[in-house]
C-alpha cells in the first residue's frame, strides 16, 4: 500500500472545510476494518484513509502547521500503513472499570503473542511493534501486522472463512470476520 506523503495532507483551513464529511465517511469505512475479539479487545485495521484522517485530526488538535513537523507526523504514522501481503491493526485492550486498571491491564501481558488470523488452513501470527509490552506494564493500544503467505492471501481474497483468535492464559476469544468486514480487509492485499 503506497505511503502518505506530504501532498496527501491537507492544510489546517482546507481540513475545516472537508473535516465533518471526511469524518463522517472514516466512520463509515471502520465499521467494516473494527473486529471485536471477544468483549476486552477489538482491532481496527489501518489503511492509507484511515491512517491520512489520524495524522489530519492530530495536526488539527496540536494545531501543528510547522512544515518539518507535520512530516515526522507523516514518518510516525506511515508506520500504520501495511506492507505489500499483509494487513496491519491498532489493536485496543478495552478495560472498563478504571479501578484497577493497571492490574487488568497486566493480565495481558503476552498478549502479542497470542493473536493469529485463521484463513482456511492458514494461520497468520500476528507480529506486534515492539515496546509496548514489558515485564511491569502494558499498552492499552498495541500495532500490529499479519504477513500473508501467497497461499493464505489467495483465501482470504477468495472468501475463505476468516477468524481472529486470541489464545492467551488470561483471555481466550475469536470472532469469525463478516462478509463485509473480509471484502474490505481483502482490499488492502489486492491495492
Amino acid at each position: 500500500m503506497k505511503k502518505i506523503v506530504l501532498d496527501d495532507i491537507l492544510g489546517f483551513s482546507a481540513y475545516e472545510q472537508v473535516r465533518q464529511e471526511f469524518r463522517q465517511e472514516i466512520i463509515e469505512k471502520k465499521k467494516s476494518r473494527r473486529v471485536a475479539v471477544g468483549d476486552k479487545v477489538s482491532l481496527v485495521f489501518e489503511n492509507r484513509d484511515t491512517v491520512i484522517f489520524q495524522i489530519q485530526e492530530m495536526l488539527r488538535a496540536e494545531r501543528t502547521t510547522d512544515l518539518d513537523k507535520i512530516r515526522e507526523e507523516i514518518a510516525v504514522y506511515n508506520e500504520l500503513i501495511p506492507d505489500a501481503n499483509e494487513l496491519s491493526a491498532t489493536m485496543f485492550l478495552e478495560i472498563e472499570d478504571q479501578t484497577h486498571l493497571r492490574d487488568d491491564l497486566l493480565k495481558f501481558l503476552g498478549i502479542d503473542e497470542a493473536v493469529s488470523l485463521k484463513v482456511g488452513g492458514h494461520s497468520v501470527r500476528g507480529q506486534f511493534e515492539e515496546g509496548r509490552s514489558k515485564e511491569d506494564k502494558i499498552s492499552a493500544v498495541q500495532y500490529a501486522r499479519f504477513p500473508f503467505t501467497a497461499a493464505a492471501q489467495k483465501e482470504f481474497i477468495a472468501g475463505a472463512r476468516a477468524e481472529l483468535a486470541i489464545d492467551h492464559a488470561n483471555y481466550h476469544a475469536s470472532a469469525v470476520l463478516t462478509a463485509d468486514q473480509q471484502r474490505s480487509l481483502a482490499a488492502d492485499l489486492t491495492d
